[in-house]
């Protein structure tokens, strides 16, 4: 069987088009699901006497959040209500998610669980985890 050069190649080219296609949505959903169970983001920094953790919990109440930290862990718990809706509401898009969360994180340093703080202002809880004392870092005299 004699196939001309030309007549194969456009076919081979498409389906490798679509290969890279398919896995380029494939890798996409997976990032997206990914970053779709991780409910709150945060940020967690450190600023020389405590570690900051700044989390967005937009129209939560306070009352609704338990926080829980030990020397290494901080643990983030919370509950966003349903919205309520007129029974006869037909939603076009359904994105804003509601009910329980959780989250739990190892903290790079200890810290003193006993002084712990936290505030929320706009949607943006703060926690502050101060330093254990051991922790922090401490200047050292030379002796001569």
């Amino acid at each position: 069987m004699l196939v001309r050069w030309g007549s194969g190649v456009p076919s081979v080219w498409s389906e490798m088009s679509r290969l890279s296609r398919e896995m380029d949505r494939l890798f996409g959903e997976a990032k997206a699901t990914s970053r779709a169970g991780v409910f709150p983001p945060l940020n967690l920094f450190d600023d020389g006497e405590s570690l900051v953790v700044r989390t967005e919990v937009p129209s939560i109440d306070p009352k609704d959040l338990e926080i829980n930290a030990t020397a290494n862990t901080l643990s983030i718990k919370g509950e966003r209500k349903r919205p309520k809706a007129n029974e006869a509401a037909s939603f076009h898009r359904r994105e804003r998610g509601y009910g329980t969360f959780s989250r739990s994180i190892d903290l790079p340093q200890e810290i003193n669980p006993g002084k712990v703080q936290a505030s929320y202002k706009l949607g943006v809880l703060e926690i502050m985890l101060p330093k254990a004392e051991e922790a922090r870092p401490r200047k050292i005299e030379i002796q001569s």
